[in-house]
């Protein structure tokens, strides 16, 4: 298996412009000799809005597809990972510099480990940013703890889902994100902490950008009816999950 982690990003048109600073992103990472990273920017929809955005480089890897939102053109960008490990990058966001560094460092270290996270700041419109009061402790993330977490604080968890660094393996072993029209990634970092321990670092490993055009500040994510639907899925599936007894790696017990 090449030594490459394959960073996944959804576009759909409207956020396409802010491709470019995701790759500036991409190429200021310093990983260790021998290993590597592929960018599959995988557009949700046909259209002819994106391309022009990305670079000229065999990094790169674009592909389009009927529209599904944001989960399902992540789960099918899995069909060009090749490598062991796969980073999460929305295309409105950025990675400081060292992140893809330490999520590698974290999980090569320690098997028991399926997943990382780090710490988020809010890149608002003016170019300030604006940091989370109530981040965790670095360190390992014991299964269970998210969902806990989760439940008791209105349905927001303690590491952001948009920082996810996770093994291939137990991504496609979960089915990637889930076919929820929103919320997926959150019910992909439920599911995942059900089954494995994770890490959280408390060094900064996203810039998360907010502008008016993003999913997340549209009227229909925040309906009621549709938001408790989507937080009983995500919470069935990973207390169903943690039931089985199943976990990762398999001796992880």
């Amino acid at each position: 298996m090449p030594r490459r982690i394959t960073v996944v990003t959804a576009v759909h048109a409207p956020s396409a412009r802010f491709l470019p600073d995701a790759y500036r992103s991409l190429c200021a990472q310093e990983l260790p000799d021998g290993w590597e990273w592929t960018w599959v920017v995988q557009e949700d929809g046909r259209t002819d809005e994106v391309r022009p955005y990305l670079p000229d480089d065999p990094r790169v890897i674009f592909r389009q597809g009927r529209p599904g939102g944001p989960g399902v053109a992540r789960t099918i960008a899995l069909a060009h990972a090749d490598g062991p490990y796969v980073k999460v990058l929305d295309a409105d966001d950025q990675l400081p510099p060292g992140t893809l560094a330490r999520d590698l460092a974290a999980l090569e270290a320690d098997r028991t480990l399926g997943w990382a996270t780090s710490r988020v700041l809010d890149l608002l419109p003016d170019g300030s940013t604006a940091g989370f009061p109530d981040d965790p402790d670095q360190g390992p993330v014991e299964r269970g703890a998210v969902l806990d977490y989760w439940k008791a604080h209105g349905f927001r968890a303690q590491v952001h889902p948009a920082t996810l660094f996770v093994r291939r393996d137990l991504l496609t072993a979960l089915g990637g994100w889930m076919a929820l029209p929103a919320s997926e990634d959150t019910g992909l970092l439920l599911a995942l902490n059900a089954v494995s321990r994770g890490w959280f670092s408390r060094e900064v490993g996203l810039l998360y950008r907010k502008w008016e055009g993003q999913v997340t500040g549209q009227a229909p994510h925040t309906d009621p009816a549709e938001r408790e639907a989507r937080m009983a899925v995500a919470e069935a599936r990973a207390r169903a999950l943690a039931q089985t007894g199943w976990r990762h790696p398999a001796d992880a017990d």
